[in-house]
């Protein structure tokens, strides 16, 4: 049987790997990384650095593969993710047989937490047959958000909601709560929302060198973001960045 390690690795910083991370990348047979493409080969460079960095065992291969693109021509979004997992899922089957065949130990290193809008989960319940799947919990980008701003995440007593920028877009400021974590989202939708009565706070490349951040009123801080989001784009190739929205006591 194959033995399935999902790794979360926090946002890049090899700082925030726990112990028992360590320990699983060096117990691993085969560790898999993925390649998005020359515009995001920052990321495959950063998990190779992980790897060289806290991995001391000879015998772990490391192999990089390239991950399939998510087709674009269908309307049904959840069909094309669907398929897109289908897709990475029998890539997977095809490196771990090619590389280590039906027997061993494989691990794949996760942004943030493998349980937090990630899809490792879900591809690795593909693959046939079945692995044996351990989680290793990681940083997410929520505490490294809110630690960047040195804030907590709720109000006394106060839920939050944690969504996307679709949902955002689609739905405006969930009802319910005064605070909401956006993620996933390429196209700051805090610009959909009237921007009076709302805080934002901002980070990008959270808990890397690379850390940027904003925070402030919406209305204030919404250009500002912006700004220094297209200009970090521009010098990086790529960006990783969440906000957290919270109601005024005056909205």
């Amino acid at each position: 049987m194959i033995d399935l390690s999902l790794i979360g690795i926090g946002t890049g910083n090899p700082d925030h790997l726990t112990r028992q991370a360590i320990r699983a990348l060096n117990a691993a047979d085969l560790i898999l990384i993925p390649h998005k493409g020359d515009g995001k080969a920052d990321l495959a460079d950063l998990r190779r650095s992980i790897v060289a960095e806290v991995v001391t065992n000879p015998a772990t291969r490391i192999v990089t593969f390239d991950l399939p693109v998510r087709d674009a021509a269908t309307a049904d979004y959840r069909r094309r993710v669907e398929d897109w997992h289908d897709a990475i899922a029998a890539l997977w089957a095809s490196e771990i047989a090619a590389h280590l065949g039906a027997t061993g130990r494989v691990a794949l290193l996760v942004w943030g937490d493998p349980s937090l809008y990630d899809s490792t989960l879900r591809i690795a319940a593909r693959l046939r047959p079945a692995p044996q799947v351990t989680v290793v919990p990681g940083i997410t980008s929520i505490q490294a958000l809110t630690a960047a701003h040195a804030i907590p995440l709720n109000e006394i007593n106060g839920p939050v909601m944690i969504t996307t920028g679709r949902r955002l877009r689609d739905d405006g400021f969930p009802p319910g709560t005064d605070t909401c974590v956006v993620m996933l989202d390429g196209e700051c939708s805090f610009q959909s929302l009237p921007p009076d009565g709302l805080e934002i706070w901002w980070a990008g490349f959270a808990g890397m060198p690379e850390q940027i951040t904003e925070r402030g009123p919406l209305a204030e801080a919404g250009p500002r973001i912006l700004e220094r989001r297209a200009a970090a784009r521009a010098e990086h190739g790529w960006i990783m960045d969440i906000y957290l929205l919270r109601r005024t006591a005056q909205a």
